[in-house]
């Protein structure tokens, strides 16, 4: 298994196994391709240690086919693995009661709601955050609230959060950032999105 060598070692009184084994806020963020597909390629990882997942799409539509949400779904199913929850904003959510069509800031707030449930609950042992970074940026959600919850939360549950323009306090906070930067992309020359690509 690889292992790596970190430049510095803190002198926090922690054993090397209690550091490696700390729970994690992730960040992948930027204006490259891939935020999405590092995530979810994350969640495959975790499936395969046995881990609950949920995952929580906060901007893309119920309509969208969104081709991991098939391949994790049917792996979750699978006995195999660890469970996977999926959940899309678009869906008006699936834990809300009422019969009424939510606005996407009402949706974003449920939806964050939910995850503190989860996190209190420990439902989870990898949250995917699917295009979080969007309702912060916009303010639909509190970014200093998302901090200290993350902060809190019990356990050893880690969260991985996706989307252009994470805001500067919670790429602060984070324990991995990574920004995706776009160099090159076929819709520069005028090609859209392809199936098995991106979706």
């Amino acid at each position: 298994m690889p292992q790596g060598q970190p430049e510095n070692v803190p002198d926090d009184g922690l054993t090397t196994r209690q550091r490696r084994n700390r729970p994690l806020v992730l960040v992948h963020t930027g204006t490259g391709k891939g935020k999405s597909t590092a995530a979810f390629g994350l969640a495959l990882r975790a499936w395969t240690q046995g881990w609950p997942i949920g995952v929580f799409q906060f901007v893309k539509s119920a309509k969208w086919k969104v081709g991991e949400e098939q391949a994790l779904k049917t792996l979750g199913a699978s006995g195999e693995g660890g469970s996977v929850a999926w959940h899309k904003m678009g869906e008006g959510w699936s834990w809300v009661q009422r019969d009424a069509q939510l606005s996407n800031e009402e949706a974003a707030r449920e939806g964050w709601e939910q995850v503190k449930r989860d996190l209190a609950a420990e439902t989870h042992k990898l949250y995917v955050l699917d295009e979080f970074a969007y309702p912060l940026h916009w303010g639909w959600v509190d970014t200093a609230e998302v901090i200290e919850v993350l902060r809190n939360r019990p356990g050893t549950q880690h969260v991985v959060i996706t989307g252009r323009n994470a805001p500067r306090e919670l790429l602060d906070f984070a324990d991995l950032v990574t920004e995706m930067t776009k160099v090159k992309h076929p819709m520069d020359a005028g090609q859209k999105g392809q199936r098995g690509i991106e979706w």
